[in-house]
């Protein structure tokens, strides 16, 4: 006689492709009509405040090719280091700006784009500042979970250095994986971030 099962199994896990981009980004694949745009396409609003900033990167994997079906996802504090979300107590974050954006990685290139504003400082759990940064999430074929990031900005040398995520890593060579130096492309400051998923410059992820 079978026996009821009183809890659920765990799901087998699979990979995110090939048809995540269809899923997520139906318009960038030119499947029109689903919805008015793809979610996260547009982090701003010409009232959103901060510094205008772009984020540019690709994805590679462990012989060093890019990757061409890698979706990044971006996750940010505003530029007063405000959340855009119900559990945030120390004030209201900027309504015109969403703090997430979803960005597919260029066909030819492979290349991920964010047009954001740079983030302000948060709390780490103790009350310790942490330095500016963002949180990214990547998916692509082959990869079984999504792989969570962070990118920190290179011009801000005096806050990476106090930072106490930053302040952990005990291997101080593979820091550099995390920091995104900064360029100035067609006027805008620019901060580009390569993600290594394996090899000698593999990027450190975080376990969340």
């Amino acid at each position: 006689m079978v026996q009821p099962l009183d809890r659920l199994k765990e799901s087998a896990s699979q990979t995110a492709g090939p048809y995540v981009h269809i899923g997520c980004t139906p318009n960038f694949c030119g499947i029109e009509g689903v919805y008015p745009d793809d979610l996260g396409r547009t982090m701003l609003k010409p009232e959103t405040k901060g510094e205008r900033i772009r984020i540019v990167g690709r994805v590679f994997d462990g012989v060093g090719t890019p990757l061409k079906d890698a979706l990044v996802e971006l996750w940010q504090a505003d530029a007063a280091g405000l959340y855009p979300s119900p559990q945030e107590t120390r004030g209201k974050a900027d309504p015109a700006f969403s703090g997430f954006g979803r960005s597919p990685g260029d066909m030819a290139s492979g290349e991920f784009v964010f047009d954001t504003v740079k983030p302000g400082k948060v709390p780490f759990k103790d009350g310790r500042p942490q330095a500016p940064h963002v949180t990214l999430w990547i998916v692509a074929r082959g990869i079984n979970l999504g792989l969570h990031t962070r990118l920190y900005f290179g011009d801000e040398e005096a806050a990476n250095e106090a930072d106490p995520i930053l302040s952990r890593i005990e291997h101080r060579s593979r820091v550099a994986t995390l920091i995104a130096p900064k360029t100035v492309e067609a006027g805008l400051p620019t901060y580009r971030h390569d993600i290594y998923l394996q090899g000698d410059r593999e990027t450190i992820f975080f376990d969340i």
